[in-house]
C-alpha cells in the first residue's frame, strides 16, 4: 500500500527539509533524489537538510544515492547536510568503504540548519563586497574627468 508514498519535502525560508521516516528501498531512494533536485530547481533553495535519524540501516546503494544527490544539488547551487546519522549507519558506511564525498553531516537538525545558514552568510558578503568594489570603481571612473 505505502510503496508509492513519497517522502515530504518541506520548505523553510531558503532551505528544504527532508525527514526520512521509513526504510528506503532502491526505487524510493531514486524517486527521492529526483524529488529533491526538482524542488531545489523550482524553489531556488540554497540548502537541503536530510534527516536520516529514523534509518537504522543504509546499504551501499542508498549511501551512494545520498552522496550523488549532494553532488547534483551542488550543480544547482544548493548545499546538502545530512543530519541524525545513527552510529550503526556510520559504521556500516565505513565498513562498506563508501565515501560520502564532501557531504556535510551534523548531529541534529539544529546544527545542520546552522551549518547551512553559515554557508549562506559566507556566500552573501562576497557578493556584496564585489558589488561595492564595482560601485567604487564606477564612481572613480565617473568622478575623474
Amino acid at each position: 500500500m505505502l510503496q508509492n508514498a513519497s517522502i515530504p519535502i518541506l520548505k523553510l525560508k531558503e532551505f528544504l527539509i527532508v525527514s526520512i521516516q521509513t526504510d528506503l528501498h532502491d526505487r524510493m531512494a531514486e524517486q527521492l533524489q529526483y524529488d529533491i533536485l526538482h524542488r531545489i530547481s523550482e524553489t531556488n533553495a540554497k540548502g537541503v537538510l536530510i534527516d536520516i535519524s529514523a534509518l537504522e540501516m543504509v546499504d551501499s546503494f542508498i549511501g551512494r544515492t545520498l552522496a550523488d544527490t549532494a553532488k547534483m544539488a551542488a550543480t544547482l547551487d544548493a548545499d546538502i547536510v545530512i543530519v541524525g546519522m545513527q552510529p550503526a549507519v556510520a559504521i556500516t558506511l565505513v565498513e562498506l568503504g563508501l565515501s560520502m564525498g564532501e557531504v556535510r553531516t551534523a548531529i541534529n537538525l539544529d546544527e545542520g540548519y546552522e551549518l547551512l545558514k553559515e554557508e549562506l552568510v559566507e556566500e552573501t558578503p562576497q557578493t556584496d563586497e564585489a558589488e561595492s568594489v564595482a560601485a567604487e570603481a564606477e564612481e572613480d571612473d565617473n568622478g575623474s574627468v
